[in-house]
């Protein structure tokens, strides 16, 4: 091997490196913002509020448009991104009402 396809090597373990703990990073946040949001659903059944909140979740989606274009995201990967969790969210908020 030539010196340039070592450190090539060298760079592409400290890339993967990087990202499984960033994967790591994501899966705990996640978990942590689930926690969070089926206390919110289980408040909601409680007080038999509506599952979801179009309101709130339009501001999300505008707020994570803008930390993705802050953070150089595609801001149309971080809206599909949220919408899918939003859209999680909502169907552990029914499955508490039922």
């Amino acid at each position: 091997m030539t010196d340039a396809v070592i450190k090539a090597a060298e760079l592409l373990k400290e890339h993967r490196s990087s990202i499984d703990r960033l994967d790591a990073i994501l899966v705990y946040t996640l978990g942590e913002r689930f926690k969070h949001t089926q206390a919110v659903g289980k408040l909601k059944a409680e007080h038999d509020l509506p599952p979801s909140d179009p309101t709130r979740e339009a501001t999300q989606i505008a707020r994570l448009e803008d930390l993705a274009n802050r953070a150089d995201l595609d801001p149309e990967f971080a809206k599909k991104f949220l919408n899918f969790i939003i859209e999680e969210v909502i169907h552990h908020h029914k499955q508490h009402q039922s």
